[in-house]
């Protein structure tokens, strides 16, 4: 692909300033009627209590400046309905227009949690049916959608565990961890009360199961683990894994965020997996990333079942459903309400979409085209682990580093190209990592597109690397001196006197 660089041309959008500094005393977006009662100071109208001094002056603009403002603002974001999005273990997938409508259906979006149960069997029977469906898909004998977020299904996983260990009198005190599993697992293990103990991978980036076996103890409450994990493989010996751990009375995790691999193919309940969190924001429809919201539910064999959240979504004798708060062993609530009601709705209409077969076939798709990226790249780029890989690859920057370019620098490169880029340094276990997961939902030409890029960018790396050492160069912003924006980041935004400092 030929470089960018010698016909970029500077955008013709300059740099966008704050609303604020659009201001000018006057200025008027609407024009109202003169007023025919006496003004009210805000203070005096609200009570000193409510009054805040620091938010008296707003921007005074029209309402052309604000269109034009927002929607220049708009011309610079990148995202899914843009391009490519290859981030590794993020799972940035197209988010179908029909989902989006048909969480914002009246009825859907509008009622409020507290509605009475006999007025929203409509909502209730939404998330049973997203129960039922999850359960289904990955082979485990009960649901809870109540956590909003993966991190936080996680700890809600490790938190029945837990109840359930203490419930048999055996408590413990470690978890497992390998070295190859998703960064926010040793955070969810500390704050679920346990310690970490670290799991090496063996020579093809699994689990080693001699290490297990010795690590494995009467003190190990859980084995936490990434299946497939952050290097895009699957742990080949996963039964005998959970044989392992269950012989010492410990209980298996799967972290869930890679399930976009196995949907239709692999039911982790089958394999001897006690509980796992999915992330509904990156398997089943909507894009991760932006802010949220998302969702984690966790998903339990039968021995974990009575310690779930409450309430649990129950259908009754009649048909009719019901929020059932009776659960004496529950760990109780980690989320307000039910969990973030609106991704369970796009999650159940992803599922009834495609069904079976379009599950299967996305999951298919997703692979193959991460194992097109590798057998493209991999003479380019170095492979650390040429195991067999599903929806995700992993390089490394090794060659190139010899020339003085790593990681990050061939990324900022990549956005002269027109991509996102993919996931810098991780999974920590590989060094200057390239962590690539294109999806389903990219065709050939744009991989085609991606990996011709990859492949420029390797080539000026030997032939001109400060090219690449200096990009991005067709940004509005140039790079940024990221070591500085850390240690003395920029905070406040000094406005003119009239104004007074907004703390962004």
């Amino acid at each position: 692909m030929k470089s960018p660089t010698s016909e970029a041309r500077p955008h013709m959008t300059r740099n966008e300033g704050l609303i604020f500094e659009r201001s000018a005393p006057g200025k008027c977006g609407v024009e109202l009627p003169p007023l025919d009662v006496p003004p009210v100071a805000a203070a005096g109208a609200l009570g000193e209590e409510f009054f805040r001094p620091d938010i008296e002056d707003f921007p005074e603009v029209s309402e052309l400046d604000v269109v034009r403002h927002f929607t220049r603002l708009s011309t610079w974001n990148y995202g899914i309905d843009t391009g490519l999005y290859p981030l590794g273990s993020c799972t940035m997938k197209y988010n179908p227009r029909l989902h989006e409508a048909v969480a914002r259906l009246e009825g859907v979006a509008t009622d409020h949690p507290y509605t009475p149960e006999s007025l929203a069997q409509g909502c209730l029977r939404i998330l049973a049916e997203t129960m039922r469906c999850l359960a289904e898909i990955t082979g485990m004998d009960a649901v809870s959608l109540q956590p909003a977020a993966g991190a936080q299904g996680e700890l809600t996983g490790l938190l029945l565990i837990r109840a359930y260990l203490e419930s048999q009198g055996s408590p413990r005190r470690y978890v497992l961890i390998p070295d190859s599993a998703h960064g926010t697992n040793p955070a969810s293990v500390v704050m679920s009360g346990y310690e970490v103990k670290n799991l090496k991978s063996d020579a093809r980036g699994c689990i080693d199961l001699a290490e297990l076996s010795t690590l494995m103890t009467g003190e190990v409450a859980a084995l936490m683990l990434t299946n497939p994990n952050t290097l895009g493989i699957f742990e080949p010996d996963i039964r005998r894994i959970c044989e392992i751990v269950h012989a010492k009375g410990g209980l298996v995790y799967m972290d869930g965020a890679n399930m976009n691999a196995l949907v239709g193919i692999a039911r982790p309940g089958e394999f001897g997996i006690d509980v796992m969190h999915l992330n509904l924001h990156k398997t089943f429809s909507a894009p991760h990333g932006g802010g949220g919201p998302g969702s984690g539910p966790v998903g339990v064999k039968s021995l974990l079942e009575p310690y779930l959240p409450v309430p649990i979504v129950e259908q009754l004798e009649d048909g009719s459903y019901t929020l059932n708060y009776d659960r004496p062993h529950s760990i109780g609530r980690v989320r307000a309400f039910y969990g973030n009601f609106g991704m369970a709705v796009r999650a159940l209409a992803y599922i009834l979409a495609y069904g079976p077969a379009g599950l299967r076939q996305a999951t298919e798709d997703a692979v193959l085209n991460a194992n097109y990226i590798k057998a493209r790249l991999k003479g380019t780029y170095e492979l650390p682990y040429d195991a067999p890989s599903l929806h995700e690859c992993v390089f490394s920057d090794r060659r190139q580093a010899a020339r003085g370019v790593r990681t990050g620098d061939i990324a900022k490169r990549l956005i002269d190209y027109g991509f996102h880029p993919y996931t810098t340094s991780f999974p920590l276990i590989v060094s200057g990592a390239l962590m690539i997961e294109p999806t389903e939902s990219a065709d050939k030409a744009e991989l085609d597109a991606f990996i011709d890029a990859l492949l420029s960018i390797a080539q000026e790396v030997e032939e001109n690397p400060q090219l690449v050492l200096k990009a991005p160069h067709t940004t509005r912003v140039t790079r940024l001196d990221e070591a500085a924006a850390a240690r003395k980041p920029v905070l406040r935004w000094k406005p003119s006197s009239r104004l007074r400092d907004w703390t962004l």
